[in-house]
């Protein structure tokens, strides 16, 4: 495929309110792409379009107030895109969650909560965009995985299973559609230095002290900074990429996991103990 051309596209890109998302949503607008911004903090989102606008006057901003988890409203929100936006060349999945515990420590509905954010709502506004942007020569989706999407340590099987699934999504979409003149990213970020760990939640067994330790050792994890991580997403989209890494902390677990598919946590754990707790993204 040829590159990507961003001036003159539309962008859809949710979890645009903060991290990743509200740098890839400024570097699409400094490209030249109108962007619709959906997220489910309203207060945040609509400070990200307003500097936005204030940056870049002649990109249009458009923003949807959603949450992602509520899959049957998806519907709903992408008929309003679709109204107001007749050519979207862009689809970025970014808006994600964390759920922290062991799997007999979650519930079932925080574990389909997981699902729904994660996996189900990005398969949704893949197959509500996917005519549109099949309409618009040369578009391109990204899906924003995990490194958890590269290796399943414990006390993640939730965020995995969701992360797993949406890279094999991914790939098998990403042949499909390379006839078509469609193009598709799976974005797996390592340690990126964004607010996840505060807003990760914890599963309902999980004690308070359990909680607190976990959060802190994510944090420490947290170390690339979410700027440079869109400025990969973004190159990656450009070049047609049809993965991009993001961070030593993710091209280590990967090549790891290669080389010893059996074994590779444990060799993990003797290199870095914290290592196997590192919150992706």
């Amino acid at each position: 495929m040829i590159e990507y051309r961003f001036t003159g596209g539309t962008a859809v890109l949710t979890g645009a309110a903060g991290g990743i998302g509200e740098h890839l949503a400024h570097g699409l607008a400094a490209r030249g792409s109108d962007l619709v911004l959906v997220d489910r903090d309203a207060d945040r989102l609509t400070a990200v379009a307003r500097a936005i606008h204030a940056r870049f006057p002649a990109v249009g901003v458009d923003i949807h107030v959603a949450d992602l988890a509520f899959v049957a409203g998806l519907g709903a929100l992408t008929d309003a895109v679709l109204a107001a936006h007749p050519r979207i060349t862009l689809l970025v999945n970014n808006a994600g969650v964390a759920l922290g515990g062991t799997f007999d420590q979650v519930t079932a509905e925080e574990f389909d909560w997981v699902m729904d954010v994660n996996f189900r709502a990005p398969v949704a506004l893949t197959r509500l965009l996917l005519p549109r942007l099949r309409a618009s020569p040369g578009s391109h989706i990204v899906n924003v995985s995990s490194l958890y999407g590269l290796i399943a340590p414990p006390r993640q099987a939730a965020y995995a299973a969701s992360k797993f699934a949406l890279r094999g999504f991914s790939e098998s979409l990403r042949h499909e559609l390379a006839d078509q003149g469609v193009g598709v990213t799976t974005v797996h970020p390592g340690g990126i230095r964004t607010r996840i760990a505060e807003s990760a939640r914890v599963a309902s067994g999980v004690t308070q002290a359990e909680a607190a330790r976990e959060k802190e050792r994510f944090a420490e994890l947290l170390t690339y900074p979410a700027d440079k991580a869109a400025e990969r997403i973004l190159k990656g989209v450009r070049n047609r990429k049809a993965r991009v890494l993001i961070a030593f902390t993710a091209y280590v677990p990967d090549i790891l996991a290669r080389l010893f598919p059996q074994s590779h946590m444990a060799v993990l754990k003797r290199l870095r103990p914290s290592a196997t707790h590192a919150k992706a993204r």
